[in-house]
């Protein structure tokens, strides 16, 4: 009778426990939630941020805001968010470095896999070539017969060592055998104002954040890191197309909290993306820049992010940084 009375008695608590842990989850938000973003304000990373921001806060009820914290390559940013409270109040809307910086910073004070929750990858989108309007090239096989003709004189712009546009074109030139100058930058807006400028010759952008300066002609399009043409740019041939399938670059943006947040916090956010990224102000925003919008299940964007460390490890072992 004792031992019935007991058994009873926990039961009774572990559903108060569960009980106690839907109405936690039913509350949220219950006040301002941060989504911290490793990008300067206007880059891509943080027009993704802010229509995140915006669709959290309409149909979740709560205020979300965007902070931005730039420098090493969105290190600081993911820096903060493992070291938040575990609560959902803090987010990361991270990018593509996320899985590549433990290999560029190793002393980095988080694991992009062991640090996170993963709530969904939001969207991606090719990298494209991009020259300076002063470069004497109009096409990507007149790129390629400079830059051979004139080893480590040409320079490209990144947002850092070891990031998304540094590894691309350290990628093309394993693929060519040309050889160019780095210029590492602090956030992908200095990067586009200086090839504007013709300061940097060339750079891979992202077409989420360079599409008008690209059609407008204030950068020159090469060639797209991409399966297929833009919309936005239909004249721009693949990589693909020039002979080199192997030139692939996709910066997307996700969602993540820190380690330990409650799970019904996580699908909650989930379940809001995946609504989000079919809606009309979504579309109308990124598709048209050549994303590819997505809203994955937490699961299934944890899996690829293990699958992309996995990459970046063997892929690390064959270049050198700069």
């Amino acid at each position: 009778m004792q031992r019935l009375t007991a058994i009873t008695a926990l039961l009774a608590l572990a559903g108060l426990a569960l009980g106690t842990g839907a109405v936690a989850a039913d509350k949220y938000p219950s006040k301002p939630v941060k989504i911290v973003v490793g990008f300067q304000a206007g880059g891509p990373t943080d027009v993704v941020a802010r229509l995140v921001a915006k669709a959290l806060q309409d149909e979740l009820k709560g205020a979300f805001v965007v902070e931005n914290k730039p420098g090493a390559t969105s290190n600081i940013a993911s820096e903060t968010v493992a070291a938040a409270q575990p609560d959902g109040y803090t987010l990361l809307l991270a990018a593509a470095p996320l899985t590549m910086n433990k290999f560029v910073f190793p002393k980095q004070k988080f694991d992009p896999l062991k640090s996170f929750e993963p709530v969904s990858k939001i969207s991606s989108a090719p990298g494209v070539l991009a020259v300076s309007p002063k470069m004497p090239v109009k096409t990507y096989k007149e790129f390629e017969e400079l830059a051979k003709k004139k080893p480590n004189a040409l320079s490209y712009g990144t947002t850092g060592a070891g990031g998304t546009q540094h590894m691309a074109t350290l990628r093309l030139e394993q693929l060519t055998g040309i050889d160019m100058l780095h210029v590492p930058y602090s956030g992908g807006s200095g990067v586009l104002n200086d090839l504007i400028a013709g300061v940097v010759d060339s750079a891979f952008m992202t077409s989420t954040g360079a599409m008008p300066n690209l059609q407008a002609g204030k950068v020159i399009p090469l060639a797209i890191a991409g399966p297929v043409r833009l919309p936005g740019l239909p004249n721009v041939p693949t990589f693909a197309e020039l002979g080199l399938p192997g030139m692939v670059s996709d910066s997307w943006n996700g969602l993540l909290a820190p380690a330990g947040t409650p799970q019904p916090v996580i699908d909650q956010l989930a379940k809001a993306i995946a609504k989000a990224v079919q809606s009309k102000e979504f579309k109308d925003a990124l598709i048209p820049q050549g994303a590819v919008l997505i809203g994955n299940s937490p699961g299934e964007f944890k899996s690829q992010l293990q699958a992309e460390v996995s990459h970046w490890s063997e892929q690390f072992k064959k270049v050198k940084l700069d």
